[in-house]
């Protein structure tokens, strides 16, 4: 998280560096071009002109850039609060497995009297079993879904992030990882520039996992998608929808600036 706090405070100083001149040139007054021929003062009128498109474009570029960062950072920000409670409830889910054998453990203890040494390790054997059977299933997805989240953070491997995503879906089509991890192939597609295959996994979020926490986000990138596109009638419907389907969500106020600014 401090990696990417530094980056986007270099992406904003690199704005004002942008900026700055920018600001300097839309302040210089036409009559600075000089007093020389007409043709060298429409010559040097070309060349600002020139020089405020160049400079434009790159603070655009910066914005977006900026813009994609945000994103990101939100995304790992609602990814980690999932894990957290995640984390939460399987540890209490392992209490009560493990208070169940406790007590399961002293009723064995109490019904087998003096055979106690020798049924022991086949108690043993015919409970642990189903106790580390669950666990073991859960945390292979766990591992699984940790790992596609290890190569999302390096920016060499998104390629092999996304495969890794996809292989997570169609293996572990229960686990509860199944929004974030279309999420992610949503983000990552969206990050490469493959706006429909983008689309695709976030209105599957949409449909599929209404509940989730990352439908609102998902909702709200379809219509940034529409948006990029150059179709504002459907950007504006889809962000219309997300505040009246999510109100009160960052997707929601996300929609509402993007309408404000339409």
């Amino acid at each position: 998280m401090s990696s990417n706090f530094r980056h986007h405070l270099l992406s904003l100083s690199l704005l004002v560096g942008i900026a700055a001149p920018w600001a300097a040139f839309a302040q210089a007054p036409i009559s600075s071009v000089g007093s020389g021929s007409v043709e060298d003062r429409v010559t040097q009128l070309e060349r600002i002109s020139n020089a405020h498109s160049q400079l434009l474009t790159q603070l655009q570029q910066q914005l977006s850039d900026n813009q994609r960062d945000i994103d990101s950072l939100r995304g790992q920000i609602q990814e980690n609060q999932y894990q957290l409670n995640q984390v939460v409830e399987r540890q209490k889910q392992i209490l009560l497995q493990l208070d169940g054998l406790s007590n399961g453990g002293a009723a064995a203890g109490q019904a087998t009297g003096a055979d106690q040494a020798t049924a022991t390790p086949d108690a043993g054997a015919s409970t642990s079993a189903p106790a580390t059977a669950a666990p073991v299933q859960g945390g292979d997805a766990n591992s699984d879904y940790n790992a596609a989240i290890a190569l999302v953070q390096d920016k060499s491997r998104q390629d092999d992030a996304i495969a890794a995503f996809q292989n997570f879906v169609k293996k572990y089509p229960d686990s509860t990882y199944q929004p974030n991890a279309n999420y992610w192939l949503g983000q990552l597609n969206y990050n490469k520039g493959k706006k429909d295959d983008a689309a695709y996994y976030f209105a599957f979020v949409v449909k599929n996992y209404p509940k989730s926490p990352k439908a609102p986000d998902a909702m709200y990138k379809v219509g940034l998608i529409m948006q990029d596109k150059g179709d504002t009638a459907k950007a504006k419907a889809v962000y219309q929808q997300v505040i009246k389907q999510f109100p009160n969500t960052d997707g929601a106020k996300q929609a509402q600036k993007r309408l404000n600014a339409m």
